[in-house]
């Protein structure tokens, strides 16, 4: 891959005072200028691709300042300035009173060729957002996009600051065929993007910088529309804009969501969660590390998800080899999520809750459903301290403080139609699996009706397998009903049921060996 690359450098350096453009024409580095600082009474400072240096031994006042601002075209509200047809920005710093006190004076460069890495994507007429921090080269790839998009469709740029096409009321040649759109002012580029495909009939818009809530919802009206976005966004990776509230329309905004009892139980998550609530605005996100290296989210969509289920997906990886061909390896697919819980399986409870915290639930009756079912918990004084927290419907609609704070630390919350034993019950027998173990319940009444006929045969006493106090009660039933003995030997957890002749039930003084 051939990379050519346009700066018009010498125009930068003729707008700089006369001792620093000395300074740099004589410096080998020049080439790889980054951009020149100029603050009021500190020395001068270059950065270079590889490093920062100070540009001689004086430092600047105001007649250096001036002198450079005389040179170029007026700042924009946003403190903008630049030099008219090329791409360098000069940005500046004011005091309270509003004079120029500081100046950034950046060197803007069209290379043609770094679209390579990505071509396909941008070719393929899809929405593409691409993410990277500041300098790593988004303006760059955006121009380059712009160029080559506009060989064969009509592409119009959103130039909010004169960055991708330049400076004056004539673009730089690197956008190719695309058009220019200016902004008179920053905070009004979401009315000028909506103009663009109102007035233009674009078939791509181009955006730099989307950054306000405004410039986002306007993003999506475009997608909305059928026309191709591709712009870039503040943020090193996706999940920075997950985080984002402000962008996080962007890749389809994020929501809170109360699940069911029931749902949240199968998920094994807490009630309350967050979910993507809207399709994305763009269909991929490009992270830009370097020139020539990206991580690309190839499916936004299924990117967020995971990341909000909590398992996040590694993005397909491209570099540029040497001889300038792609490399690429492949994205790494979310692990799928586990299967909800069969009925013979242990029970989620089983495997790690033993502290419950009630709040608003009646802490009598659930002492002694746990003491009637004989449950292996205990109930705490504080959420910190619990597995999980068990309320009512009526408190959680409230969201108290305590309830808001347990969700914020991740501690699980099961809500309740009401306080009453027969709810407290039925939610326990529930969570430790109790209630539907379906299969588990059914072996055991079978193996308990098997007694039965062993008994009504000839035996004396027949052991069953150790269950738990709600099984065993079945148990019981059961030999209740047959009219014979039954009783329950041994400590949990391999407590089990005996079933005797009439009469036959042992002495609590002597009962029988376990």
């Amino acid at each position: 891959m051939h990379l050519t690359i346009v700066d018009n450098l010498e125009q930068l350096l003729a707008v700089l005072p006369p001792p620093l453009r000395e300074l740099l024409d004589t410096d080998p580095r020049t080439p790889e200028l980054v951009e020149v600082i100029m603050d009021l009474g500190r020395l001068p400072e270059a950065r270079f691709s590889q490093e920062d240096d100070t540009l001689g031994t004086r430092e600047i006042g105001f007649e250096d300042l001036e002198q450079t601002i005389h040179r170029i075209g007026e700042f924009g509200r946003d403190n903008r300035a630049g030099i008219e047809r090329t791409l360098h920005r000069i940005s500046a710093i004011r005091n309270r009173n509003g004079q120029i006190i500081g100046l950034t004076c950046r060197v803007g460069r069209a290379i043609s060729g770094t679209i390579e890495i990505i071509r396909d994507m941008i070719e393929g007429g899809r929405n593409i957002l691409l993410l990277g921090r500041p300098g790593v080269g988004k303006t760059t790839l955006l121009r380059e996009a712009a160029r080559v998009l506009a060989e064969d469709r009509r592409v119009v740029i959103v130039d909010t600051s004169n960055e991708i096409a330049g400076d004056g009321d004539i673009p730089h040649p690197a956008i190719g065929r695309a058009r220019r759109m200016q902004v008179a002012t920053p905070d009004l580029q979401h009315e000028v993007m909506i103009e663009a495909v109102e007035n233009h009939m674009p078939q791509v818009i181009i955006i730099d910088e989307i950054g306000t809530e405004l410039e986002a919802t306007a993003a999506r009206t475009i997608g909305e529309r059928g026309v191709q976005l591709v712009a870039t966004a503040h943020g090193n990776n996706l999940d920075n804009l997950i985080l984002n509230p402000t962008l996080s329309d962007l890749i389809g905004g994020i929501q809170s969501v109360t699940l069911g009892d029931d749902e949240a139980r199968r998920r094994g998550t807490q009630k309350s969660i967050l979910e993507r609530k809207a399709p994305p605005t763009f269909d991929i996100v490009v992270e830009i590390q370097s020139w020539e290296k990206v991580a690309v989210h190839p499916d936004v969509a299924a990117t967020v998800d995971s990341t909000l289920r909590q398992r996040p997906a590694a993005p397909e990886e491209r570099w540029l080899e040497e001889d300038g061909t792609v490399g690429k390896k492949a994205a790494v697919r979310a692990e799928a999520p586990a299967p909800s819980q069969s009925p013979e399986r242990k029970p989620r409870a089983l495997a790690g809750i033993s502290r419950i915290y009630s709040f608003g639930v009646n802490r009598g009756r659930l002492e002694s459903v746990i003491k009637k079912l004989k449950l292996p918990v205990s109930l705490v004084e504080g959420f910190r301290d619990a597995d999980v927290v068990i309320t009512t419907k009526t408190y959680y609609r409230k969201r108290p403080q305590a309830l808001r704070a347990a969700e914020a630390e991740g501690v699980p919350i099961f809500v309740l139609r009401r306080s009453s034993v027969t709810q407290i019950e039925q939610y326990l027998m529930s969570v430790f699996g109790l209630e539907k173990q379906g299969d588990g319940i059914n072996a055991a009444i079978r193996e308990a009706e098997d007694a039965v006929r062993m008994i009504e045969t000839g035996e004396e006493t027949v052991a069953l397998s150790p269950q738990s106090s709600f099984i065993r009660r079945l148990q019981h039933q059961t030999a209740e009903r047959s009219n014979l003995s039954s009783y329950s030997v041994g400590t949990d957890p391999w407590r089990h049921v005996n079933i005797s002749r009439p009469g036959s039930v042992p002495s609590r003084r002597n009962p029988a060996p376990y």
